[in-house]
Order: structure tokens, then sequence, then C-alpha cells
């Protein structure tokens, strides 16, 4: 199937570590997405697999979009959806190989919590065998959410659980790992040569309306929104202010979350109103690349109170003064 694989089987094989199959041919899989939402809508993929054998992280674009010893795809829902409940699904036709469903859904935020999931970072999860030694493992599932059982067959597109917070993570998602005997495998990239920085929609392990529907966008806005108040990351991130309604005589405040920053990038907050601009600021750039930041900025009501009408927020990532990725929206101040 590819090359980097079989260079990787042939070490493993030298190396005595028992491999089974060998390196004959085999036929490639085809994935379905494996979590149920709309890209761009209603999930983000917000982090690939690590292409970078040194101690850095590079994606399959030769982007930023990973972390060092990353070995999957990180599909990312708010916490509002988690608690609606999001179905984590089957990729492909398999058989359940194990599964676990017993971890609390918690952030791991503090040095305790890294060491309570030690060994267990997948948290609630699943593991699906396919055929010629192909693997899936879905990862972080909420508590009680898994509703498959070990030996069970199922066809791709089964419901396998839900979207959870277990494990060792910091936001609710879907990390999903694609292997080939043992052996981690992109399913974005799965002849990965180290020189190939572009995605066309080829050559992927994706089924065709998937491939060809993704966008590859590393830095990018993935919530907004507006408030009554200063925020901290953590209001922004459990998505405590997505029902906030205008209140008249209140402070309006306008929000922004994104993700896969580099130093320097920006966030630019525009919110405007039925009579004209209320806010635009740019906050100074990052000092550090970031996995995920955010900002905020408002004004005080004016006398009399909003006005009723349309209100519009629009929040940009920029880069050396170039729009990277923006995101609108609206709402409306009725009498």
């Amino acid at each position: 199937m590819k090359s980097e694989i079989l260079k990787r089987l042939a070490k493993v094989v030298c190396l005595g570590a028992g491999v089974a199959g060998g390196t004959g041919a085999w036929a490639d899989p085809v994935f379905q997405q494996p979590i149920d939402c709309t890209l761009g809508e209603t999930c983000e993929i917000q982090q690939f697999m690590d292409h970078d054998t040194g101690e850095g992280s590079r994606d399959f674009a030769c982007g930023i979009a990973s972390y060092d010893g990353h070995k999957g795809t990180d599909f990312r829902v708010s916490v509002p959806m988690m608690d609606e409940g999001v179905a984590v699904l089957a990729a492909a036709d398999g058989i359940v190989l194990g599964l676990r469903d017993s971890m609390t859904d918690r952030r791991i935020v503090l040095p305790e919590d890294r060491q309570a999931v030690e060994g267990k970072e997948c948290g609630n999860g699943v593991v699906l065998r396919h055929a010629e030694g192909w693997e899936t493992q879905y990862c972080h599932m909420k508590l009680g959410s898994v509703r498959v059982r070990k030996g069970q067959k199922v066809k791709a597109g089964d419901p396998l659980g839900e979207v959870g917070l277990s494990g060792k993570t910091q936001f609710p998602h879907l990390h999903l790992s694609v292997r080939k005997d043992g052996i981690p495998v992109d399913p974005f990239a799965p002849e990965y040569d180290g020189e190939t920085c572009a995605y066309n929609g080829t050559g992927t392990l994706w089924e065709d309306s998937f491939a060809q529907a993704f966008t590859y966008q590393p830095v990018k806005v993935i919530d907004l929104g507006l408030a009554d108040r200063a925020l901290d990351m953590r209001d922004v991130v459990d998505g405590r202010w997505s029902d906030f309604t205008i209140e008249k005589d209140a402070p309006l405040v306008v929000y922004g979350l994104a993700v896969n920053g580099q130093e320097g990038d920006r966030l630019q907050l525009v919110l405007d109103g039925p009579d004209g601009n209320i806010v635009d600021m740019t906050q100074d750039g990052l000092g550090k690349p970031q996995a995920q930041w955010f900002a905020f900025a408002g004004k005080r009501h004016p006398a009399g109170g909003w006005g009723d009408g349309s209100y519009g927020m629009t929040v940009r990532v920029l880069r050396d003064g170039a729009i990277l990725h923006e995101r609108s929206s609206r709402v409306e101040l009725v009498p």
C-alpha cells in the first residue's frame, strides 16, 4: 500500500517484534467520518497525526495542527453539544476487539489529573479490528455511553457510544487512531513522504464524499458569541454563553476562540449594531504557539440602552496583517 508503512514494517520485523502478516500486499480500507456532526459547523478537526520524527510536530500538510507524538485525528465538539449527545460511529465494518467504559469525564489540567489517567490516556473507548491487520481506536468517550460489547460485529456508521471528556483531554473530542499491524497510519496521508505539503482530497483512506468535502484549515476560529461581562477561557470552552440574549441595559461583550495559533497571530473582534460599530479590537500578537486561545472586548450600554435590530459579530485570525480565517454570526434584539 504505502512505501513508508512497508519500511516501518520491515524495521519492526528486523527488530524481532513479530508483526503478523509480514509485508505482503493488502487492500486499502475506506473509512467514513467517525462522528455524527457537520465539519465546520457543529464540529472541527483540531489536530492531526504528528509526522515529525523528532521533538517537534508536523501535520500531513507540513502545518502545525498537531503536537509531538500525536498518533491520531481529533474531532472537537462544544460542551453543550457533548451534553446533548454526539454519537461516535464505526469508521468501517469490523469486530469489537476491546473497550473501556469506567472512567469519569473530566479535564486533565493539574499534574495529579495526569497521574490519575496514566496508562489509560484514551479514557473510555473502543477498538475495532478490520480486515488485513487494520484497526481503528476511538478515545475519550462519555462514561456510560459505550453501547457495544467485545466480539460484536459492527457495520460502518453503527454508533459505538458518545463523545465525552474521559482520559487525557482538555476539551470534548473524539480521538481516532488508525493502525496497520500495530503501526500508526494517517488516514489523510497514508503515503506521507515528508515532501508533499498540500491537500487535494486524493490518496486518502477516507471515503470520497468526506475527502472531497474536507478543507485543510489548521488555524481557525472555532467559536464566537456575546456575553455581558469579562470572560475567561473556561467560560468560552464550556459554552456558558451559548444561549445569551441581549439585554437593552447591560454591557455587550464579543468573544472569539481560535486554535493552532503561531507566535504573533492575533484575534480581531468586530461587533456592529443597528446604530453602527460597537467594537473593533485587535489583540496583541501571541507570545508563543497556542493550541487554543481567546479574546474578548466590549462596551457599556449607551444612554437609553441598545437599540432594537440586528447585531453582527465577526472574529478573524490575523497573521502579518493577512486574514487566515474568520467566522461571523448575527443575533437580533427584538422589542
